[in-house]
């Protein structure tokens, strides 16, 4: 016999955008998901009297952003976790995700959208409170023109990459990060900001040589953040022309190399 092993449901890719008198802008995307036991019925008897409409979720999610008066993608996420929770005794539990919409002010009225890295966060809040959470960013796209290698690696019949004692290195990078406390939270520009210093500075033998340095050293730095993961792709651009002293490359194509790290205290 059949038996559900776990169940929730939501609302994703609820669009926000909160403009107030002064012309302050908030823009994020947000999915609520909901946890409950009381569902179940839902799914094996077609019973939906404890369902929330997932239409009435992204319209609660309005309704937070009109209250919210906060900066942070955090602090929104943690207002309409709670506030649900609030709302609807019945429901055990709620997850969040929350990507930034980014726009830089260009005048007193006008913002521009940008398309660079943009910020991140996942909360689990449930009836004792925040459970777990996690900030990022991602869409991280990097470049170093010098200063990174790769060679030593396992040779055999399938091996045709030569040696590489000195390489451009372009990577795609997410990174997430969780702080020791909810309330005592690094910026994630901050964190962009510190991953990128390394990025320019470190001579490194690999990838994972990179992100391992880019870990310890934001733990180093961050003693609010105790544990950070990151993903990244290998877009090594492809060597198209040589010539007196000067390199014109291309775009690599698929398929790409991935590295993950996860570095805690």
């Amino acid at each position: 016999m059949a038996e559900p092993l776990t169940i929730n449901y939501g609302k994703a890719a609820v669009s926000v955008y909160r403009a107030d008198e002064a012309c302050n802008l908030f823009a994020a995307e947000v999915e609520l998901v909901a946890h409950g036991d009381v569902f179940l019925s839902s799914y094996t008897e077609g019973d939906n009297s404890q369902v929330v409409a997932t239409d009435s979720m992204k319209n609660f999610i309005h309704s937070c952003a009109l209250e919210f008066e906060g900066t942070s993608l955090e602090e929104f996420l943690a207002l309409v976790g709670r506030s649900f929770l609030d709302r609807y005794e019945h429901v055990e539990r709620v997850t969040l995700e929350g990507r930034e919409r980014t726009f830089e002010r260009r005048g007193g009225v006008l913002y521009q959208q940008l398309h660079g890295d943009r910020g991140v966060a996942s909360l689990d809040v449930g009836r004792d409170g925040i459970r777990d959470h996690r900030s990022g960013r991602e869409r991280l796209h990097l470049v170093k023109l010098r200063g990174d290698a790769f060679r030593g690696f396992v040779r055999d019949e399938y091996t045709t990459l030569p040696d590489a004692d000195d390489r451009p290195l372009f990577i795609h990078l997410d990174v997430r990060w969780r702080h020791a406390d909810f309330d005592k939270r690094v910026p994630g520009e901050a964190v962009r900001d510190a991953l990128a210093a390394t990025f320019d500075d470190f001579v490194s033998e690999s990838i994972q040589h990179l992100v391992h340095e880019m870990g310890v050293r934001l733990l180093e730095r961050f003693e609010d953040i105790e544990q950070v993961e990151f993903d990244a792709q290998n877009r090594l651009w492809d060597t198209a022309l040589t010539g007196d002293g000067v390199k014109v490359y291309t775009d690599a194509r698929p398929p790409f190399g991935v590295i993950h790290l996860t570095l805690g205290r």
